[in-house]
């Protein structure tokens, strides 16, 4: 299986070191790096006997790129080498492969691009921490002017690699060669687009340094998940797979607990009631086949129909609309045993009050003010840390800056905070959409394609991820489960995708999975 686990700029330093510890040194990490670097300019370069111009740091990013220089000179490529300090500058595994270099090392400056067919980028590698300026930043300037491919080494010059975001200008790489595990900068946006095509490649640390760095950040990929995925067994039968539950909008808005609800009973729930009040029950009856319908006319029938602890997962907030009436039938849901998934106007009900559109990003404003006076996010997360259940709380951008309206950092820095305050799982949706839970873990997403921005598709992710609790999947692992299911779903359909293809084309990832 490919390895899941990401890992911080510390922690891969830690794993450098313990590494060394362990016997294996830096000198060879950094050949096999670099050969590794060699072999990717090589299937980049389109002609034998072509130009590579090399950019290095003082750092071992930089000795990782000396060493592609020497091998690709052995190949018969002309190398033209520049680096960011002076040769006396260098220390330790980087100076040592200066010498084996032996050839002329230039000025770091744009002149050395000129004429060249290919650019590897070795200045900076993921620990970087501030923005790039003067000559550096000159040369990533210069760098992006060209239209040659760019080989960066381990991340693309500029970019953090624990966050994925910089404070200055960056690298745009054709394609990044990365080491023993990738960094959240890698998955994370803008990382990912400024990456290109990433090749993870292992250069003999040993992977028991990660019992002792135990990383807390992974790449949501089956590795991860699929282990817990529930599959039927032989004897199973329809109660013993779960009743998931979808509380319904009003009867003008009811089509998105729908999709909800199918897409629960796709992910596998044995049963599916479609509950809400007589007028929307009416509508959903007309529409609904495998799915039941049942009409319940307050939020204490609503409690007593979930008093049956059979019916164990509950979805709300696709189409529930916005205001104290929803906030209520909200702590309802969180009053009973079953576990929840929070979604859509769900969350925004309890936005705070104080807020104002100036408060969130342009065009993600929300006039909470002008609402009915209800309970607020604080009130929220008392209630989800008061039960032993599981919560789920599924917000875009928009509708996590109204929930969390005072955490900032980067989007898996956010999304942990968020978890850590409401005590619930936060998926934190987008093309880089981030699952944390409460005890720090989160996982990146990285395939989702760009057919999912249509309307709808996120009430089909939350039906998957109460179809998944229904079943009894962790909450953590049936979020990232859900999450990557849908991303695969939606690039299996392709283009032309609307939110009720995603549960009729989840069959055959299962099928995949389950092979």
């Amino acid at each position: 299986m490919a390895p899941h686990e990401l890992l911080t700029a510390a922690e891969m330093e830690r794993a450098d070191r313990r590494a060394g510890e362990l016997g294996v040194g830096g000198l060879t990490l950094m050949e096999k790096a670099g050969e590794a670097v060699a072999r990717a300019a090589m299937l980049a370069i389109s002609a034998a006997g072509g130009v590579v111009a090399v950019a290095c740091g003082p750092g071992n990013n930089g000795g990782d790129g000396l060493v592609a220089a020497r091998l690709l000179r052995a190949q018969g490529y002309g190398v033209r080498l520049g680096l960011l300090a002076n040769s006396e500058q260098l220390k330790g595994d980087a100076a040592e492969m200066a010498k084996r270099w032996g050839g002329p090392i230039e000025p770091l400056s744009p002149a050395l691009l000129e004429g060249a067919d290919l650019i590897i980028d070795a200045m900076f590698g993921a620990g970087l921490s501030r923005p790039l300026a003067g000559v550096a930043a000159e040369v990533v300037a210069a760098i992006n002017a060209q239209a040659k491919p760019v080989i960066a080494v381990d991340v693309p010059s500029g970019l953090y690699g624990s966050t994925g975001g910089s404070d200055g200008p960056v690298v745009q790489a054709y394609a990044t060669v990365t080491f023993f595990r990738l960094k959240p900068g890698h998955l994370l946006l803008p990382g990912r687009s400024l990456c290109g095509t990433v090749k993870l490649v292992d250069i003999g640390i040993p992977a028991c340094v990660l019992g002792e760095i135990a990383p807390s950040t992974f790449h949501n990929c089956p590795p991860l998940w699929l282990a817990h995925l529930p599959r039927p067994a032989l004897a199973a039968h329809k109660y013993s797979r779960g009743h998931a539950v979808v509380v319904s909008g009003p009867a003008e808005s009811t089509g998105a607990a729908r999709l909800g609800a199918r897409a629960a009973l796709r992910a596998g729930a044995g049963l599916v009631t479609l509950v809400g009040a007589p007028t929307a029950t009416a509508i959903n009856a007309t529409h609904m086949t495998a799915v039941m319908v049942k009409s319940v006319g307050s939020d204490a029938a609503l409690a007593q129909f979930l008093a049956d602890e059979r019916r164990n997962g509950v979805l709300m907030g696709p189409g529930a609309g916005v205001g104290a009436s929803c906030a209520a039938t909200v702590l309802t849901l969180l009053g009973t045993g079953a576990g929840v998934v929070l979604d859509a106007d769900a969350l925004t009900s309890f936005a705070d009050r104080a807020a104002t559109p100036d408060a969130h990003p342009a065009g993600l404003g929300f006039v909470v003010r002008d609402r009915q006076p209800g309970p607020i996010s604080a009130d929220l997360f008392a209630a989800i840390k008061a039960r032993a259940a599981p919560v789920v709380l599924t917000p875009h951008e928009g509708e996590f800056a109204r929930l969390f309206p005072a955490l900032v950092g980067s989007k898996l820095e956010r999304a942990r905070k968020a978890a850590e305050a409401s005590g619930a799982v936060v998926v934190l949706k987008g093309a880089d959409t981030v699952i944390a839970a409460p005890d720090g873990r989160a996982a990146i997403n990285d395939n989702a394609p760009p057919f999912l921005a249509t309307a709808g598709a996120g009430d089909v992710l939350a039906g998957f991820i109460a179809g998944l609790l229904a079943q009894r999947m962790p909450a953590f692992l049936a979020a990232c489960g859900s999450v990557w299911m849908h991303g695969q779903a939606a690039s299996l359909f392709g283009p032309g995708l609307i939110a009720e293809d995603l549960p009729e084309a989840l069959p055959r990832v299962l099928a995949r999975l389950f092979a």
